[in-house]
């Protein structure tokens, strides 16, 4: 995915984990209520991970979802282990949990990878609910919300896989050969199709590969968050303290510390 130039990037940087979540949660309050405002429905992408499950335990708590109407939500997932719902890994399991169950959406609204099938038919009947779900629009999904592996993965597109490099197809099965395990995953053209997306980092464990991917001059294969580039062209990363202890200043890079 060559590029002349370099995206603009917004930084947000908060002093604690726990100000972080607080943040996102809001901003994603927030967007909900200006897409239905404007559009009437809200078409939100959700990743697994420890520091978003904070996210959705906060935003599934009784104060948060009594303020708000989810009937025009409709709640989609980055990427899926191969596994049933009812298993320890499962992202839709864990989300289903903390905040799905809890608040007053439509089941049908709600549309989660099949991770009991076989990864190439989960994918395909993923693919087929996309195409049906928004038909030829060129913008889905309205916020997307991403994490970053210290390895530089996003979803489940891992470096060194050829998953990274789809071009065709909006959700594909990947075999992570350093997990021995499959994957089900959006794709770069699924992803890029965001109105908005935020990264939501924390730990210094992830502090490296935040700078590696904040530096990167253009899209990197190796470092596949650094290829995601929605139309919309809005990118946050949302960072603790700890996630962002390495950034170094580079041009179109906009870094806010917030109070």
């Amino acid at each position: 995915m060559p590029t002349t130039m370099r995206q603009k990037l917004l930084v947000e940087i908060y002093r604690t984990r726990k100000e972080l979540e607080q943040a996102a949660a809001a901003s994603i309050l927030r967007a909900m209520r200006m897409a239905t405002g404007e559009r009437g429905t809200f078409a939100l992408v959700l990743s697994g991970g420890k520091t978003p499950r904070e996210v959705y335990e906060l935003l599934g708590r009784e104060s948060v979802r009594q303020e708000l109407d989810w009937n025009g939500a409709h709640i989609f997932f980055a990427d899926e282990r191969a596994v049933p719902p009812e298993d320890p890994q499962s992202n839709f399991g864990m989300i289903d949990r903390v905040f799905l169950s809890h608040i007053s959406i439509p089941r049908e609204n709600v549309h989660r990878i099949r991770g009991e099938l076989d990864p190439a038919s989960a994918a395909d009947a993923y693919e087929r609910e996309l195409r049906t779900v928004f038909r030829q629009h060129s913008v889905i999904f309205d916020l997307v919300l991403l994490g970053l592996g210290e390895d530089g993965h996003t979803a489940s597109l891992f470096p060194g896989t050829g998953v990274v490099k789809e071009q065709d197809f909006m959700v594909r099965a990947v075999l992570v050969p350093r997990l021995s395990s499959w994957r089900i995953t959006l794709t770069l053209p699924a992803l890029n199709s965001a109105r908005e997306t935020m990264f939501l980092v924390a730990g210094k464990k992830k502090a490296t590969m935040v700078q590696r991917a904040l530096s990167a001059d253009s899209p990197d294969n190796e470092i596949p968050a650094t290829c995601v580039k929605p139309v919309g062209k809005k990118i946050r990363w949302m960072l603790d303290e700890n996630a962002a202890m390495m950034i170094k200043t580079t041009p179109g890079l906009t870094v806010e510390r917030q109070k």
